[in-house]
């Protein structure tokens, strides 16, 4: 291709993506609540040496105090010591609280704060992203007066956006003290999020929004609020609708941060979200829906470990994905902004636009995306197999041990595992399936096993099909049908040997249903002796 004819290409690009970015800043954010924050300027200044020295230039609205981890006090500075005690940190900015030494000790003793300056070699809090008003700084001259200064502007009220959105009914974290997803608690940087009985709970004034919970999340019980995901895709339709429409070619969507300034070409088409991890394979493969020839996530340095292997095992299962139907698997990777202008897009194939929009749940919005992308598959495989980690795939019994309790059935947070209507069965719908594997956890015959896959055929995904079937047991007085053959036999080889069911009437009665059962104790003098009525009404 001549110089020419790529100087005009990248005229071209350069006014349609003008007029994409036009047509996506046109789409009004929905707001979201605000957490609000207090600060009176008391401020703790953890360290040694430094910490006493550095203390007294702190001036109004700033009140200081020193908490002395090494060394000797100095006359004129309040001082706490730690003498050897431990120190406990929790709150946040407006509330911090120093626990010193073991409560209900007598050495024990609390601090509150609004503000912490750490100046220990290593800090206290050890999470990547530290609570809002918990300043980290190094003892050198230039790094104490930009503390000083940041400490400065954190007194007065403030308020940040409340960053997610939890929907508790529809949370894989645990159930019936069996635990099964922590992903949203592993991959937090800022530790804001924590289990709090059979669910989770998050901190909205430790966390950042980085969004990189949302993301995880196999079920979309938490959602990323601002922006929310309907928002960011409308923009990222627009824009490349926009885009096309001016004559642009070869749009290459481009997430970055805010505080990025990455040098881009004229086909690049940035989206600037909070965070990086904020975005994930639903956004991405949607992206590609909406006409995208490939999704660059710039990444910049400094991304904690644990949010870059979230999004590693995300961009793994879209590859996966993208790979099985027939597309590159590299139309969606990972960037450096070194790297942005080097970097060749790996282009997706002309397919027809999607226009679905951002409405509905987490799980809604990656099967319009899939689906859309496996019709205008030229090549396809109709499963993908996807590597542990994936949200999606399928479950299988042993029917040989599988005792249709259906424990996994009251278990299941995503409804994919179903009771028979009329008769003994276990039902599954792939579709639902969130990888949990919280039915695994909970059957107590290590009956059920998961694997990870994606069906792309939709009706597949969803039909409802059957695990395991068995024709009910009757009850041997009444013949009402009241469980099934295989739970009889396994309670009988439990209860074998049992002291209340010595004798041939008492282990019959195990055969009966529950109105036989009572009405032959109540029968039965040696039963009646024995308080067994009791227990049955029990």
């Amino acid at each position: 291709m001549s110089d020419l004819v790529t100087d005009s290409i990248k005229v071209r690009n350069s006014k349609a993506r003008d007029a994409a970015l036009t047509a996506a800043n046109a789409v009004t954010l929905e707001s979201t609540d605000l957490v609000a924050f207090e600060s009176n300027g008391r401020v703790v200044v953890i360290g040694n040496v430094e910490a006493l020295e550095f203390a007294p230039r702190l001036t109004d609205p700033l009140k200081s105090q020193v908490l002395l981890t090494e060394g000797e006090e100095l006359p004129g500075v309040p001082v706490i010591s730690l003498g050897g005690r431990t120190l406990k940190i929790s709150g946040h900015l407006g509330a911090f609280t120093l626990q010193l030494g073991e409560p209900g000790k007598p050495n024990a003793e609390t601090l509150s704060a609004d503000l912490i300056l750490d100046l220990s070699p290593q800090p206290h809090l050890s999470m990547p992203m530290k609570p809002p008003g918990y300043l980290v700084a190094g003892t050198d001259e230039v790094s104490l007066a930009e503390a000083a200064e940041q400490l400065s502007e954190l007194v007065g009220v403030f308020d940040k956006p409340r960053y997610f959105n939890y929907d508790a009914s529809l949370c894989a974290h645990k159930r019936s003290d069996y635990t099964a997803c922590t992903r949203c608690i592993d991959a937090c940087p800022a530790e804001a999020i924590s289990s709090l009985l059979e669910k989770v709970t998050v901190d909205s004034n430790r966390c950042q929004g980085g969004g990189v919970c949302a993301t995880v999340c196999p079920s979309g019980a938490i959602r990323y609020s601002y922006p929310k995901a309907k928002d960011t895709l409308e923009q990222v339709r627009l824009m490349l609708k926009g885009y096309a429409e001016a004559g642009g070619v070869d749009p290459v969507v481009v997430f970055t941060t805010h505080d990025a300034q990455p040098t881009l070409e004229a086909n690049h088409l940035p989206v600037e979200v909070e965070e990086l991890a904020s975005v994930g394979l639903e956004v991405w493969l949607s992206t590609l829906a909406y006409g995208a020839s490939a999704v660059w996530l710039l990444a910049e340095e400094g991304v904690p470990t644990q949010v870059l292997d979230a999004l590693q095992q995300q961009l793994l299962t879209t590859q996966e994905l993208l790979a099985a139907m027939g597309y590159p698997a590299s139309a969606i990777r990972l960037v450096n902004q070194q790297a942005v202008l080097a970097e060749s897009a790996a282009p997706m194939p002309p397919i027809k636009h999607a226009t679905f929009s951002g409405l509905g749940g987490k799980r809604a919005i990656a099967y319009m995306a899939i689906d859309h992308l496996f019709d205008q598959a030229a090549r396809s495989r109709p499963m993908a197999s996807l590597t542990v980690g994936a949200p999606f795939g399928t479950a299988q019994v042993d029917a040989s041990a599988c005792t249709l309790c259906l424990s996994c059935v009251g278990a299941c947070p995503g409804k994919a595992l179903l009771a028979g209507q009329d008769v003994p069965q276990l039902r599954f719908v792939e579709a639902n399936c969130l990888q949990c594997g919280m039915c695994t956890r909970t059957c107590p015959e290590d009956a059920i096993w998961i694997t990870p896959r994606l069906l792309f055929d939709r009706e597949k995904r969803s039909q409802i099909r059957l695990l395991h079937e068995e024709p009910p047991f009757c009850c041997t007085e009444c013949g009402k049908p009241f469980a099934t053959r295989s739970v009889i036999e396994a309670m009988l080889k439990k209860l074998e040997g049992h002291w209340m069911f010595k004798d041939g009437r008492s282990k019959n009665r195990l055969t009966m249903c529950q109105d036989c059962r009572v009405v032959d104790i109540a029968q039965d003098p040696e039963a009646m002796s024995q308080g067994m009525m009791g227990e049955t009404l029990q």
